[in-house]
């Protein structure tokens, strides 16, 4: 199979590696430097795995080989973009989002009718150059087929990101694991960004009144009301992901903690940004979230 990962990034860089041991990976990247180095070194994946994975690189889809798949693995901040390179280049291909948060989906068709999947990840790692990623969480992908696209095509497609080593689950409906996995993000992301604290032990401690986990606990419980009023049934709970996490033992530097370290925009508009807007569509009072969220703009703008 033909495939494009667009998105250099930790995600872009673990499915691009894993797959270009199963599949014709090519690497599409923002940065003509990241995509030289891959070309040349390949992508070395440390960690939870151990190799050096071979896919082509390119800044541009422009005059590649048709894809069979294309997985968009920006940040939802450039999936618009993103879907604006596939235009009129790739076909009757099949497109994957992997984003945090809500709205990517609906970005991609706007651009194009592709057969689209769904997809939500929980693994994580550290890029630790343009050519090396260590893969810290072997957690699944679980992904599903978005409007019309036939179950059939997400079988078929998590058939082969297994072979490549990494795990995943098919699914007919995403959005009980997406809604779990929004809740999850939009507290932990947002209170790391805020504190400037790994997801690690604190997260979940309640012994002490002044302990940061009735924090995170209420932010979950608030996300988890949205949830019941828009009619989901989640797949999980987020606040025993959130503890099961902190309990791995490693320190994962969610994304808009190091997006703020970089002062970098975050995508908090579209994770806890997300959460907000449904509370008010659906007429939930969500103060903390609110709070959080205005304060991650507010951490936006200081250095703006």
């Amino acid at each position: 199979m033909n495939v494009w990962v667009i998105g250099g990034g930790v995600i872009g860089s673990l499915f691009a590696a894993h797959l270009s041991r199963v599949a014709e990976v090519t690497l599409v990247c923002r940065r003509p430097e990241h995509a030289a180095t891959v070309a040349e070194n390949g992508i070395r994946v440390s960690g939870r795995a151990d190799f050096v994975g071979q896919p082509r690189a390119s800044t541009d889809p422009a005059g590649l080989a048709d894809a069979e798949l294309v997985i968009v693995a920006t940040k939802a901040n450039d999936v618009e973009a993103a879907a604006a390179q596939l235009e009129d280049r790739l076909g009757d291909g099949t497109v994957m989002t992997v984003q945090n948060g809500l709205g990517a989906e609906e970005a991609i068709r706007q651009h194009g009718p592709w057969p689209q999947l769904s997809a939500v990840t929980f693994m994580s790692g550290t890029k630790l150059a343009d050519d090396h990623v260590e893969y810290v969480l072997d957690t699944p992908t679980w992904l599903a087929p978005y409007d019309d696209a036939p179950f059939a095509l997400a079988e078929r497609t998590a058939s082969l990101i297994a072979e490549s080593g990494l795990k995943v689950e098919p699914m007919a409906d995403l959005e009980p694991a997406r809604w779990s996995k929004l809740i999850f993000n939009a507290t932990v992301n947002s209170v790391a960004a805020l504190t400037g604290l790994p997801h690690d032990h604190h997260f979940a401690e309640l012994k002490r009144p002044t302990d940061l986990g009735h924090l995170v606990r209420c932010l979950i419980e608030e996300g988890t009301r949205i949830a019941s009023a828009a009619g989901i049934e989640l797949r999980e709970d987020p606040w025993q992901m959130n503890v099961l996490a902190t309990q791995r033992g490693s320190r994962h530097y969610p994304s808009m903690l190091e997006d703020v370290e970089a002062r970098r925009p975050t995508e908090v508009d579209f994770i806890t940004g997300a959460l907000v807007r449904e509370a008010e569509r659906h007429g939930v009072d969500a103060p903390l979230l609110t709070a959080v969220y205005r304060l991650v703009k507010a951490r936006e703008a200081s250095y703006r």
